[in-house]
């Protein structure tokens, strides 16, 4: 099979901020034109210092985060030491790599804090990581960009971040069809990694003015 871009139906973004990182997706599932799932995870926690979201098949998906999260661990446990993020993705796009007939239906980013800033990487199935300041995946993708090549600036915090991802996530759910049913928001700073609750995110939406 040869690697192509793969085509999912959800909107996931990471953004490196100058004192952390956002994660962000909404939480809609689909099977072609059906909303498959209202509550579906496609932010999770890798370690405190280290975050994932996911596009793609579920299974595969969720196999993943279990694996890369068991991976970090026993890192830590080796090393003493919390592993990097540009670590955790070269493990990550080696794993997607090693399945090169039978791969991973995903799209990945990496993202989180080490001794060396904040960093997001984007991993497509075949392998490929790229590290950048701000990535999306998904079908919402193209919205999210709009909103974050109009936006996002060097001097981005993680508090404006929080704003820009609900914003940008509002955007792909309003335009996108494959994307809704709420957002999922997790900040991760040198304190740790925290996911924002639901009256957290509607209390911003309402500031931001966003439907």
């Amino acid at each position: 099979m040869e690697p192509r871009e793969v085509e999912t139906g959800t909107t996931t973004l990471g953004l490196s901020c100058k004192d952390g990182v956002v994660l962000a997706a909404d939480r809609r599932a689909t099977a072609g034109t059906m909303i498959a799932h209202k509550k579906t995870r496609k932010v999770y926690k890798i370690d405190d210092n280290l975050g994932l979201t996911t596009a793609g098949l579920v299974g595969d998906l969720q196999q993943l985060a279990r694996y890369i999260t068991a991976e970090a661990e026993l890192y830590k446990l080796k090393r003493s030491l919390p592993m990097s993020v540009e670590a955790c993705a070269t493990l990550t796009a080696n794993i997607l790599a090693g399945r090169r007939y039978f791969p991973y239906w995903v799209q990945l980013v990496i993202g989180g804090v080490d001794g060396r800033g904040s960093h997001v990487f984007s991993l497509d199935m075949a392998g490929g990581s790229l590290e950048d300041k701000y990535v999306s995946t998904g079908s919402g993708s193209p919205y999210v960009y709009g909103v974050l090549e109009d936006h996002w600036t060097d001097e981005t915090d993680v508090k404006a971040g929080v704003d820009l991802a609900i914003r940008a996530v509002s955007a792909a759910m309003r335009r996108d069809a494959a994307s809704g049913e709420g957002i999922d928001v997790a900040v991760i700073t040198r304190d740790g990694y925290k996911e924002l609750d639901e009256k957290e995110i509607e209390r911003r939406k309402a500031a931001l003015k966003l439907p």
